[in-house]
């Protein structure tokens, strides 16, 4: 019984890596296409117009961030201390593609996160004022 358990937890473990590297994956190239204009192959985005994505405080509200991809931002937020107040718009992506773009972001350019974010999350996060 013992042996089947630390089969079931190691395969779970495995599973779950998978599963991030292969949402990574998917998440880089949806990026490449979406993203890299304004935010740049780095994450860093430009200074007082585009908000960085590397090392950016803003994603420490995974809520917040996953809202933006989402539905877009618009008005003014904070991101390492710059108020930046521009608009971006909704991509127009499905919660899977969503979960999979947040997923590269959250554990690129510095960033790491011990959450996998996945659809079923995006579904959740609903259109609200944050």
């Amino acid at each position: 019984m013992k042996i089947t358990l630390l089969f079931f937890f190691l395969s779970t473990i495995a599973f779950a890596q998978q599963s991030l590297g292969d949402s990574y994956e998917r998440g880089k190239l949806l990026y490449d296409d979406f993203c890299v204009r304004c935010h740049l192959p780095n994450g860093l985005g430009e200074s007082g117009l585009v908000p960085p994505l590397s090392n950016a405080d803003f994603l420490d509200d995974i809520k917040a961030t996953v809202h933006s991809i989402k539905y877009g931002i618009h008005g003014p937020i904070i991101v390492n201390g710059v108020e930046y107040n521009g608009s971006m718009s909704p991509m127009g992506l499905g919660d899977g593609e969503i979960a999979d773009v947040t997923n590269f972001i959250l554990n690129s350019w510095g960033n790491t996160s011990d959450l996998i974010i996945d659809e079923q999350y995006v579904k959740k996060v609903s259109e609200i004022k944050l």
